[in-house]
């Protein structure tokens, strides 16, 4: 919810993936707070009673030094992805992506991949699910991962179209001057029922860039799209 409506601001004890008893208990008033709550009911099943169950070390070290990462949510009735801040660590509601350059969002937030993701995943009553090893393992980008041509200008044109999409929902969400009652209406879930023209434009220039990278004509539809992607697809798998 803090993705796709308006930040709460809560925030949760979290003493990491291996921090010791004595070390976490030195954070005093966090650490009072969980062993008068968490203690009780688990300080008899679970050795590390302090620390989450599943804290996913694998993930905090992919994201570790990275200044955001990209986000999105698993259910939503949109594919939206977002910048999250590395301080920030998603919970299993979310699917975090370990990188922080502006193509990736691109191609992401791009038509072709919103088709792949709705044709590949599954859905929660009237919701799409985003499934990582099916929507976003099998999608074929431009380029493998990695393997994008520094400096071409067709990846310079993605990064600097995901900046302007980026840019002008930000200045949307959080106008100058609004107040709380106008702020609380203002959420992605709101904008993206509206699409206003502005919005609109930038998710089809972001789309011109991406299937210029891809070799695509502008004005190709829907099924093309996933025939082609499908395609290339089968090809990167024979090549192994």
């Amino acid at each position: 919810m803090d993705i796709t409506r308006r930040p709460r601001n809560v925030r949760i004890i979290d003493f990491g993936a291996e921090m010791p008893l004595d070390e976490a208990a030195l954070y005093e008033m966090p650490f009072s707070y969980v062993e008068e709550h968490v203690k009780p009911k688990y300080g008899q099943t679970r050795r590390t009673w302090w620390l989450h169950e599943r804290p996913r070390p694998d993930m905090r070290r992919a994201l570790d030094g990275l200044p955001h990462y990209l986000c999105t949510p698993r259910h939503s009735k949109y594919r939206l992805f977002v910048w999250l801040d590395s301080t920030t660590l998603p919970d299993s509601a979310n699917i975090a992506f370990a990188r922080d350059d502006d193509y990736f969002f691109g191609v992401l937030h791009s038509r072709a991949h919103e088709l792949w993701s709705l044709r590949m995943g599954t859905s929660l009553e009237d919701r799409p699910r985003y499934t990582p090893t099916t929507c976003f393992e099998t999608f074929p980008l431009p380029w493998p991962p990695g393997g994008e041509p520094e400096g071409d200008a067709r990846v310079e044109a993605i990064a600097e179209a995901a900046r302007r999409l980026d840019e002008v929902r930000r200045n949307w969400l959080d106008p100058e001057g609004a107040d709380e009652t106008e702020l609380k209406k203002r959420t992605l879930t709101n904008l993206y029922n509206q699409r206003p023209t502005w919005l609109q434009n930038a998710h089809a220039a972001l789309d011109r860039a991406v299937f210029a990278a891809y070799g695509w004509p502008e004005e190709i539809d829907d099924e093309d799209i996933l025939k082609n992607l499908l395609a290339l697809n089968l090809e990167r798998r024979a090549r192994g």
